[in-house]
């Protein structure tokens, strides 16, 4: 599922260039770790809700590849029928619930499904991911607080990748550490390699039992870096030199590629082959949906509301 997430993105990359993309794409290379750790530690009936870097989280979380693309491409097959594109991938049926191109967005909406699923007498949990910059902002805040009183089944996963769009952490944040902030609210925190995908998915599954079993929220931070600009419009020259290249040495699918080598599970012809195959499944879904229809203009205003 890295693999497909690593090999998605780049296409959208190219696919963007190309002029084929409307919009902005704000692009996940890097951080696959996170969004395949911890979705793949939830149920199927569980709930998510990413941000609009989170073309990644809702393949993990189930959704297919033509309906993402499609969708991002701006075609009426997509997930939201072309009309959200790439900030705004959603699939209910999969349990994605949303992406929020509003910073912060989501946490209250995660707060509110979790209260929804308890009232209704099911034991689901969601899943909150947001990145640095929303522990600064009043969303975040309200919404750890209220789900803390109520001890409510959601799991708040933060996406630390050192930068709140071009701005450095250090130069918005007083704490290098952002799960520290979960004690004004009596939650559990944890700190984990946001590289590493077996670390993202024990420190997520602990917290996504502990929230099924009542015991309520969890704050897990995991510190990552985005390989690419802040969108597809950002060169990203404001990093120090040398620090991509560090990142780089500790890219999530390298990180796992030489573990499983090193014990012997899978062998380099292993590994190209599950490349190759996460290529060709990304070709196919981009075939179909290039020659799927744009959406009718009688279709334009469906399923939109106006204040």
């Amino acid at each position: 599922m890295m693999q497909v997430i690593r090999c998605f993105e780049d296409r959208v990359f190219d696919l963007f260039a190309k002029g084929m993309i409307s919009g902005s794409t704000h692009l996940c290379q890097g951080q696959e770790a996170v969004a395949v750790g911890a979705c793949f530690a939830l149920r199927a009936d569980d709930l998510m809700v990413c941000t609009y870097r989170g073309h990644g989280a809702c393949l993990a979380k189930g959704m297919g590849l033509r309906a993402a693309l499609a969708e991002i491409l701006g075609r009426s097959t997509g997930c939201c029928g072309g009309k959200g594109g790439s900030m705004h991938l959603a699939d209910v049926s999969v349990g994605a619930m949303g992406s929020f191109a509003i910073v912060g967005a989501g946490i209250p909406v995660a707060a509110g499904l979790a209260w929804a699923s308890r009232q209704r007498g099911a034991d689901q949990v969601t899943l909150a991911f947001f990145g640095d910059g929303a522990t600064n902002i009043g969303a975040f805040h309200e919404g750890l607080n209220l789900a803390s009183i109520w001890r409510l089944p959601v799991v708040f996963v933060c996406e630390n990748n050192l930068y709140g769009e071009y701005s450095p952490l250090a130069a918005t944040t007083p704490v290098r550490d952002l799960a520290v902030r979960a004690r004004s609210y009596a939650m559990p925190a944890a700190i984990v390699d946001g590289n590493d995908v077996e670390e993202v998915h024990r420190a997520v599954g602990e917290a996504v039992e502990r929230a099924r079993r009542g015991q309520g929220p969890t704050l897990v931070e995991c510190k990552t870096y985005r390989h690419k600009g802040h969108s597809r419009s950002d060169p990203a020259r404001y990093r120090p030199a040398g620090e991509l290249e560090r990142w780089l040495a500790r890219d999530p699918i390298l990180v796992l590629g030489r573990r499983l080598l090193g014990a012997g599970v899978l062998g380099q012809g292993d590994l190209d082959r599950i490349e190759a195959e996460a290529r060709a499944e990304v070709a196919e879904a981009e075939r179909q949906a290039l020659a799927d229809p744009l959406p009718e203009a009688a279709r334009l205003v469906a399923d939109v509301t106006v204040g």
